[in-house]
């Protein structure tokens, strides 16, 4: 290790130690000379231990073994927080709701829930978050930067969590599994909105018309029927839509990207409806009568049910079949 020469300054008035080695550790925290130096990146440190933890991102070094299980890890404070998943311990508590955790990091993180606190701003839009992870993954739909690459298709995503998740299409991994029936899945919230399937819990409900859903996700789209608001603007043309999918999809019109290609023949999409749509055709379906959309399957339902929506805009008579191709109203 390469070692500075420290250059003497005006004394500080310090509290007292009762460790020489601790002495001298904050004695530097008031100079400006940083004695230890990474000789891998020269990144330059004032405290020892911090230089021998930080060296061990470049050697890989792991000299902490959990009690418990063979996991190693480079720092001790990582160990100790480790084994607290075996142990159970959780010694930190809020001081709101009395929850305990078994991390002081999310002991604080929880807190900001009761305070509301936002500490981490947005720099493009000034958007406030309580979380710095949640604050990054924020502004990167400014940005447009998707740092995380799938190994097996190059595709890019702006969560690591989103990446791992894609992944597991590739690999077949489902390592989340329903507590009701067994079922498996690649993420836990979609096991978890299974599982709601099992309970019957529909925890968000409208505050309009008081329907209520499963998902987090349909709730709020569901929502923006009665608002009318449209978060997610075409950076194409301008054009609005109340989900993000909508607006994706519209975006493929301007970039005549078609993401989705048939698995039987070489015919590609630009949405997921349409191209589920086209498979059928390949696949077909035998038994009562079946059709490859849900609008065709909906019309030939009404030969059943006799229920006639649309209304002629001149006439006002259902019957009426004498303007075919023109625009009828539904009532």
């Amino acid at each position: 290790m390469d070692m500075a020469t420290k250059i003497p300054e005006q004394a500080h008035e310090c509290q007292l130690f009762d460790q020489l080695s601790v002495y001298k550790e904050h004695e530097r925290t008031h100079t400006v000379v940083k004695l230890y130096l990474c000789k891998h990146c020269n990144k330059c440190f004032n405290q020892l231990r911090n230089f021998k933890q930080h060296e061990r991102t470049h050697t890989g070094v792991k000299p902490y073994s959990c009690k418990h299980c063979d996991e190693c890890f480079s720092t001790s404070s990582h160990c100790r927080q480790h084994e607290r998943i075996h142990t159970g311990v959780k010694p930190y508590t809020c001081k709101y709701c009395k929850r305990c955790f078994s991390r002081s990091s999310g002991c604080k993180k929880h807190e900001r829930i009761h305070t509301g606190e936002k500490p981490f701003t947005c720099q493009h839009c000034k958007k406030g978050f309580s979380l710095l992870s949640a604050c990054k993954e924020h502004e990167r739909t400014h940005t447009g930067e998707k740092p995380y690459s799938c190994q097996y298709c190059n595709k890019s995503f702006s969560r690591s969590s989103l990446c791992k998740q894609h992944e597991r299409t590739h690999t077949g991994e489902k390592p989340y599994t329903c507590k009701h029936c067994k079922k498996c899945f690649t993420s836990s919230s979609g096991c978890k909105q299974h599982e709601q399937t099992h309970t019957g819990v529909k925890p968000y409900s409208c505050k309009y018309c008081k329907k209520d859903f499963w998902r987090l996700s349909d709730f709020k789209r569901h929502e923006r029927i009665h608002s009318g608001v449209k978060p997610y603007t075409c950076k194409y043309c301008d054009k609005c839509f109340s989900d993000s999918s909508a607006c994706k999809q519209h975006e493929r019109i301007h970039t005549g990207e078609r993401p989705y290609q048939c698995r039987h023949c070489d015919k590609c999409f630009n949405g997921l409806t349409s191209w589920k749509r086209h498979e059928r055709i390949h696949t077909g379906k035998d038994g009562d009568k079946c059709f490859n959309d849900s609008s065709g399957c909906k019309q030939h339902e009404r030969t059943h049910t006799r229920v006639k929506p649309y209304t002629c805009i001149y006439c006002k008579n259902p019957e009426c079949k004498r303007l075919e191709g023109t625009e009828l109203t539904q009532w």
